[in-house]
């Protein structure tokens, strides 16, 4: 016999499966939404189906957005000849709060993980071969593409396999690709560096 009704314990499953979260930390935030007299469960579910509903991937450089291109790369004002290659959107926002980067941004959806069964042909490699070559086509100058996955094994792992891409065209001189200085400690994720880390990291990337 459960001592809970089926519909806590479902809430408590849900949020067990957030990154970070244990079954005690998701029965905590379960009994603050029963506890709540405000109806913010009824909001939390609200915000979340509207998420849902609204939101998609940009066509262009697949961050998450609410509209077919998103405002980075619709903006006018942005380097369009810089694309810093990033592994998931969290990663935008961390280089759009420090207000560092100028250029637009291409999000991979992760990195080459052998060891979690993450191959190349799961990740956004074709989509981002079909973005810089018809960037190369469009632009007047030479293209940078900035590799800024994460300082680990398989963020390293990934950085050289962007290099091999699009290998010809860097002996071709169209495209200059640079790494993130390691102003970044190795295993280091993107989202929780402050600005200042993140400014030196651009300024002293580095040929790959």
């Amino acid at each position: 016999m459960s001592v809970l009704p089926k519909s806590v314990e479902n809430v408590i499953n849900e949020f067990s499966k957030l990154p970070g979260v244990g079954p005690k930390s998701a029965a905590r935030m379960t009994y603050h939404f029963l506890r709540s007299p405000n109806k913010d469960a009824t909001r939390l579910g609200e915000a979340l189906m509207d998420m849902d509903s609204k939101t998609k991937f940009c066509n262009s450089c697949f961050n998450v957005t609410d509209k077919d291109i998103c405002d980075i790369c619709s903006s006018p004002s942005r380097d369009h000849s810089t694309i810093c290659i990033v592994e998931e959107p969290l990663d935008v926002v961390a280089f759009e709060n420090s207000a560092v980067f100028n250029g637009l941004y291409f999000v991979l959806g992760g990195v080459i993980s052998p060891a979690e069964g993450v191959t190349a042909s799961e990740l956004r490699f074709d989509e981002l071969g079909k973005r810089v070559i018809s960037t190369i086509n469009e632009s007047v100058k030479k293209i940078e593409l900035i590799v800024a996955t994460n300082p680990s094994l398989e963020g390293e792992a990934t950085a050289s396999y962007i290099q091999d891409m699009f290998s010809k065209y860097i002996k071709e001189g169209k495209i200059h690709v640079s790494r993130l200085a390691m102003g970044l400690p190795t295993g280091a994720d993107l989202e929780y560096a402050d600005r200042l880390t993140l400014k030196k990291a651009l300024e002293g990337r580095r040929d790959i």
